[in-house]
Parts: C-alpha cells; structure tokens; sequence
C-alpha cells in the first residue's frame, strides 16, 4: 500500500489550489483482466500546480490539449504543473478488475459463468477505475459511458438510459450527468442483474423510480417486495422527519457477490450485500438486520450524499446519523418495532467494547490520513455516535432536531461541512449551548461506570446511591438515568417502581426510592437512557441468574444481561456463572438479534474465558444445554433455528458430533427443525472443527452446491479441520493472497478454530509475516488477515501471547498506525481473557 495515503494537510491545500467542475469517464468493460478507461476532468485552479489519482497503467495524458510525460504517473499520483485558471485533464489509463471488493470487483457466477462488475470506492478507490480528485470535499458533476455486452444492465448515479449498439454483442449506455457529489459516492454496477421495479411520489411530486436487482441465479430467492416496502417506509418517514424530499432522481438497490461490508451509500445506487438475498431460511435477527441496512443507506442520502462531510475526521457525522435514523425509522414505520432492544444488543454494546480498548478515539477524532480513517469504521464511529446522537435528542428535543436538520440541508445542499456547522442549526432550533455537550460526548474517549450502593435496615432500603467510576473516561460525566426495582412475583420478574433522574458527580443519592423495600433486582440505566457501563448488585445478580427467564420488561432484560456480560469480560463475573445465566435466558429470549448476540456471549465465555482446566467441560456442557433447548424448543421457531444451529457449531464430545452426523442423514434432529443448504454447510463446518471429517467429504458436498456460498462455505471446513496439516494448507493460501475476499474470510474463521495446540504454532509465523502482507496486500484484504488470523483460543493454554504482541511492538515501530493499532489490540483481548480465566479458575476451585 505505500504510496497510496493521503494526508488530511495535503487534500486541504489542494481544496484550496483548485475546484473540480466535471468529469466525464469512459469505461469499456469487456475485458477480462483490466478495463479502458479515459477521464476528462475540468477544473478551476489558483495555484500552478496540483495532482490527481490514480491506481493503474496511463497511457496519456493531455493537459489543456498539450502532452504530459507519462513520468508524471508515479506513486499513484499524476503531477501536473503550469496550470491556467480554467483546465482541462483527459487521462487515457488501463485499470484492474479487482477480487477484493475495492474498486471495480469482478466475479465470475460458478453457476452461470456469467461476469458481474461493481465498484466499491469508499474510502479512496475511485482512482481504481478513473482519474480523480479522491477526497470528499473536491464534489462535481459525473457524466459515465460505458460499453459492455449487450445483455448486461448498467447502472449508475443517475438514470439508466437506453443502451446503443456498438457491434453485435456490445453496448454503449451514455448516463446524464450526475448531481454534484464526491468521488467516493460514483458507482458502476453493471452484469446480467434481474429484478423488480416500482415507483413512489416525492413529497414535492417527482415520481421516482426504484429498483431491487441481483444476480441471475439467485433472482428466485429475492424478495424484491419486501425491500420495497421497507424502502416506501423509509422514504414517507424520512422526507415527513427531515422536512427535505429525496434529492435524486431515482433509487437502485443492487445486491452484490463478495461484497465487505453491509451496503454502500452511493447516490441513487446503493449497493448491498447479497447475503441478504435468502437462498435458505435466515434468521429472524438476519432479516432484522437487513431492514435497518436498507433503512442506514437511505438515511444517507440526505446525511453524507446530499451533505457530505469535509474531510473523513467527520466520518462520525455520516454513520452515526445513518445509525441513529436507521433505528429510529425500523422502530416507528415498520414492523420491527423492537428496534432500541436491537440498537442496545447490538451496535452499542460493540460501541462501548471499542471504547474501552487502548485504541479508543473520540467520536470526533483528528483523522490525519486515509489510512487511519479505515481503522476508524469502528463502533465508536457507528454505535457510540448513534448513541450520544440518541441523547442529544432527547436534550434538545425531538422537534427541534428535526427542525435544525432540515434547516441544515436546505443551507448545505450539494455542499460539505464540519460538525459546527450542524451544531449551529441544532442550536439555534432549540436555543441550547451544545459546547460542552460537544466537548463531554463527542471530544472526549471512553466509557464511565455506574455501579448501586444501597444500605439497608433489614428488608428496607434505606438509601440508594448512584456511584460513578471512571473507568477509562478523562472525567465523570452527568447522565439521565432510569432506576428500575425489579421483584419475583408468582414467578415472574416484575416492576414495583421506576424512577428517572439526573445523575452527576461521583455520588448522586436516589432519594425517591429510600424507604422502599429491598428489590429483587435493582437495575441503573432501566430504560437504557445513558451511555454508560453499569454494574448489578449481588442480590441482583443472584436473583438474575435464577430467574432470568422470568422477565417482563424484554428491553430491562437485554440490558441486565448486557451487563452481566460486561461483568464477565472485565473479571467481575466468572466465565462459568454467566454461561449459566446466559444458558437460562437462551430458552426465552424472543427477540432475534438479542438471542444471537447472547449466543455469541455464551460461546465466548466458554471458549476463550474459561479456565483452561475447566474449559472442555465448559464447553461440552454448553453444548449439550444448546441441544437440549433445541430440542424442548417450539418446533420451527426462532429459538429452535437459532440455537440448534448453535448447537451444531459448538459440538465437542463424541456424542454430539454423533448426534451431528445423524442430521446429515435427515435423523435425530429436533423436532420441526429442517437442515437446509446453508444449514448443512453448518453442520459440516462443526464436524469438521471435530475432526470427523475429511476434505474428500467436503468436496463432495461441494459437488452438490457448487455455488460462490458453497465455495465460501468450503473453505471454512477446509480450514476447520483440526490437523497440523489442514491448518498449514490453510495458513500458506491466506498468506500467499489471492483467494476473493470473502473465500479469505471464510478461510480465516475456519483457521481459527480448533484445539490450542494445533494452532499455537502458527501464531509467531502469523507475527512474522504481518509487515509483507501489509506491504503487498490492498487495505481490506490486509486487515482482514491481520485481524482474523490471529487466534484467542491459544490465550493462557501453554503460549506467551502478550509477550509475543509486545516483542512484535518493540520490534516495529514504524509499522503502519493502522496495523500497530490491530496488534494494540490483540494485546488487550489478550489481557481482557487472561484476568477472565483467573477468575474462572477461582470460581471453579
């Protein structure tokens, strides 16, 4: 990757050298290994020289119609000098398809053998595939032509217009100019995509049209209806909350193979992953998280498309925002109303994890290359934001908020912006100083602690006290916070009473509950208002772990549990005692999302907290718990789905991979629960991590769904196979590099598991080739390998893995900040698992 950084002080003087106006980019798709493509950019410039980017081979260049020596191509930049107030740059280049879902991707349909093409450009990838400004701040206007087989559709930005022929097989699709964006909000989609149409009325009366597409072989699993639905949905709230129509002329939605992340927000022509087209029965908490994604995209098409950041330091403003109205939309205009249980399980507890790692950042961070703004797609950007975003709400009002955005739209249409400048309209609607509100949530890192102190004369509480920590925040932070008791009634947990309250300082008295009677369970931030840490009494927690099951309040439920979690992973709680609260509320947890992350909790604890002496009966335990719930399970549910699949991945003893053996052959399996494709590739996946199978076995059942999933889905058993020899294969094709992006990924979580003693070996070999592959590989496949190959299991089981992080620190400390900050931590969950075993290990001696 050298060469390919920008710093924050280089984009701000060119911001400052030149003004782009249009391009114009001309692609022909029809090769195989790379494409043509010629920019012809005009810009305005105040200073005699600049450059532009570009990732490729040039084969001219012309600046105001005079020759450029193709030496000025280097290091990914194209250096020009003599520049008039007025240019015009026309850069003949040939480009690379990639395989890495950066720039122009392209994927070959093992089903079909038919070529899919899609662009992936943020953060800075449009220079993959044309000459460019690459920074947000330098918006225009985007006029692309491109020539492709005649039975492909092309999409764009704007409008697809009727293709023309350009001989017997191709095609010429010429796209009216865009509206004025930035470079990284440009999309090429283009292949034999099928799908649905339809339409909907803007508030101000424009009819426009819509689109769900995806690849051929998969069109019958597309529920194109349903995602058209939740779009009108967010549409109708969206224009009615902003107070702002939609400000383009028609909305794509393509699901896209091999695609990194959840979607991309380009303007008109938001690209999804397509592991939201259901080929096999998803679960309740995919189908939930797909609404809010469809829901984020939309969101952004006012927050980050309309009105776009300046530089990436306000990332935050795009994604929180999109987090937030994602939520906020899912919760009141659809079906999934159960959208802040979701936003609690989900995005803020990963934003609280993040913001207690060494590497913590302020929402607001300084961001001084492009580089370092990868790193920080992380949950404080996402799930902190949203959640501070939730507060300010709450602070200035709801009416107010929308009443500044909408005046914070119409003042920056087309234009980019600093935080300040939201701040200003938020002030202004709802005449607040939002100065220290700024510097306390959005200048500042990490989390406080709020743990209860109650005293009590006999079963009367005679005090309540709010005491805030620290912990790894600069300062105390006021919070409003909801105080619930919590009592067991004819075996149900039941609110007696709730207060809420401004709590500040380190001490902060709960006066109207002194004189109540002690509680069975006693939960701070009852109603989850606060961002903050909270910590359960033990009365509490006892009552907790017995009847957990019992609960009314479902968002009281996930909150306690999210606590008791955050316990376990700062040696607070045992490994042990939260499996078996977590076990105990598996049975009856009803929301999806809040079910697959407690599962996700539970495993964790098992395989990586634990006591090593005490972890194979943990985990054999756990997964005989996981069977039996499945089993006592209401056939077809949920829970069932959920939890046996679960099941089948934590497998351990003989009899439970007997037991997955017998599913394979359609027996013994729980009642009502039907194995399907994907479902088999689960099974498969947990035998192999058991060593019941081989590759030869794999293979066969490869023959059977020789699909891009199948192949991904291989490569995990592959990798998961428990043998010196399978874990070598595996660790010599990931780091050679090569495979498709979501081939490595599927390789790496295979690699990770198994028995310590297999995979310790790896682990110095995995620090020794970190710098080549960061040097070698793109941005993506890089942190991909650096962060999934390193394996947690291998913690406290015979391997001085801090001592190896630490030596490997040491040792390079000109690496690049974003890789060091990887390694950083690692150290911390490192650290986080051992101080975990040791309080495992007391509670089981």
């Amino acid at each position: 990757m050298p060469g390919e950084n920008l710093t924050r002080s280089e984009a701000a003087a060119r911001a400052g050298a030149v003004s782009a106006d249009s391009y114009r980019v001309q692609l022909d798709l029809r090769g195989d290994t790379t494409f043509s493509s010629i920019t012809t950019l005009k810009f305005s410039a105040s200073a005699d020289q600049t450059f532009v980017d570009l990732i490729g081979s040039v084969n001219s260049i012309l600046l105001n119609g005079e020759p450029v020596d193709l030496s000025a191509h280097a290091d990914s930049r194209i250096h020009l000098t003599g520049l008039k107030a007025e240019n015009e740059l026309v850069v003949d280049a040939t480009c690379s398809f990639m395989n890495t879902g950066e720039g122009m991707h392209k994927f070959v349909d093992p089903v079909d053998g038919e070529t899919y093409l899609y662009t992936q450009f943020e953060v800075a990838d449009a220079r993959r595939v044309f000459a460019v400004f690459e920074q947000p701040d330098l918006k225009a206007e985007y006029t692309f032509e491109v020539t492709a087989p005649s039975h492909w559709k092309v999409f764009s930005n704007s409008p697809t217009p009727e293709p023309t022929p350009v001989d017997d097989t191709s095609s010429l699709w010429e796209f009216t100019p865009t509206e004025k964006i930035s470079s990284y909000l440009t999309a090429i989609v283009a292949g034999p995509y099928e799908g649905s149409e339809s339409s909907l009325t803007s508030s101000d009366g424009r009819t426009i049209p819509l689109g769900v597409y995806c690849r051929a072989s998969l069109a019958e699993h597309l529920d194109a209806d349903e995602v058209i639905n939740i779009t009108k949905a967010g549409f109708g709230f969206f224009e009615n909350e902003y107070g702002h129509p939609y400000p383009f002329r028609k909305y794509d939605q393509i699901f896209v193979p091999e695609f990194n992340a959840g979607a991309m927000e380009n303007a008109g022509a938001v690209t999804i992953t397509e592991s939201y087209v259901f080929r096999s029965r998803a679960t309740g908490a995919m189908i939930e998280r797909r609404a809010i994604t469809i829901l984020h995209e939309l969101a952004h098409m006012w927050f980050g498309d309309l009105v776009t950041m300046r530089w990436w330091n306000d990332l935050w403003l795009n994604e929180s925002f999109a987090e937030f109205m994602s939520h906020l939309a899912a919760d009141e205009a659809t079906r999934w109303d159960q959208a802040w249980q979701t936003f609690l399980s989900s995005e803020k507890s990963w934003a609280m994890e993040a913001d207690q790692l060494a590497s913590t950042h302020p929402v607001v961070s300084s961001v001084t290359d492009l580089e370092e703004v990868w790193a920080n797609f992380d949950g404080i950007t996402y799930g902190k934001g949203a959640s501070v975003l939730k507060q300010l709400v709450a602070y200035v009002g709801r009416t107010e908020f929308m009443t500044g955005l909408s005046e914070y739209f119409s003042k920056h249409s087309w234009g980019n912006t600093e935080l300040s400048d939201l701040l200003v309209e938020l002030e202004k609607a709802s005449d607040r100083d939002l100065s220290e509100w700024s510097t306390l949530w959005l200048e500042e890192s990490g989390v406080t602690l709020a743990r209860p102190v109650i005293t009590a004369q006999g079963d009367t509480m005679t005090e309540l006290v709010i005491r805030q920590e620290l912990g790894n925040a600069p300062r105390l932070r006021p919070h409003r916070m909801g105080v619930g008791l919590y009592d067991v009634v004819d075996n149900r947990l039941v609110l007696r009473k709730r207060v809420e309250l401004d709590v500040a300082g380190e001490e902060t008295v709960v006066t109207e509950l002194a004189g109540e009677k002690i509680a069975d369970i006693v939960l701070l931030n009852d109603g989850d208002l606060a961002y903050t840490k909270i910590r359960l009494d033990e009365r509490s927690l006892e009552t907790a772990i017995k009847h957990i099951d019992t609960f009314d309040d479902q968002l009281a439920r996930t909150l306690l549990l999210s606590a008791a979690w955050d316990m376990c992973r700062d040696a607070e709680l045992s490994a042990t005692s939260f499996t078996e609260l977590g076990l105990r509320a598996i049975e009856t947890e009803n929301h999806p999302t809040a079910l697959r992350v407690l599962l996700m909790s539970v495993s964790l604890a098992a395989t990586i907290y634990s006591s090593p002496d005490n972890r194979e009966n943990l985990i054999v335990k756990v997964a005989d718990e996981l069977f039996a719930i499945a089993d006592r399970a209401e056939p077809g549910s949920e829970i069932q789905f959920q939890v046996a699949l679960e099941a089948a991945r934590r497998a351990k003893s003989d009899g439970q991979l007997d037991r997955l053996e017998n599913w394979l052959e359609g027996k013994d399996l729980p009642n009502g629960f039907e194995l399907d494709t994907d479902g088999r590739w689960t099974v498969l996946q947990g035998l192999s991590a058991g060593g019941r199978i081989d590759e030869a076995r794999i293979e066969a059942e490869l023959a059977k769904d020789s699909t891009a999933t199948g192949m991904e889905s291989a490569w995990r058993a592959r990798a998961s196979i428990p043998t010196p020899e399978a874990k070598e294969a595996a660790f010599s094709a990931l780091i050679e590099g090569g495979l498709p992006n979501m081939q490595q990924r599927s390789a790496l979580f295979g690699f990770q598991a198994g028995d310590a003693s297999v995979l310790a070996p790896f682990f110095p070999r995995y620090l020794d080739a970190l710098s080549g592959v960061w040097e070698k590989q793109t941005y993506e496949m890089a942190q991909q390998l650096a962060t999934r190959m390193f394996t947690p299991s291998i913690i406290g089981m015979g391997t001085d893995v801090e001592a190896g992080l630490n030596a490997w620190l040491e040792e390079h400390p000109d690496a690049a900040p974003a890789l060091r900050r990887i390694i950083i931590e690692h150290g911390d969950a490192t650290r986080r698992a051992l101080a975990a075993q040791t309080v495992d290990s007391a509670h089981n001696s």
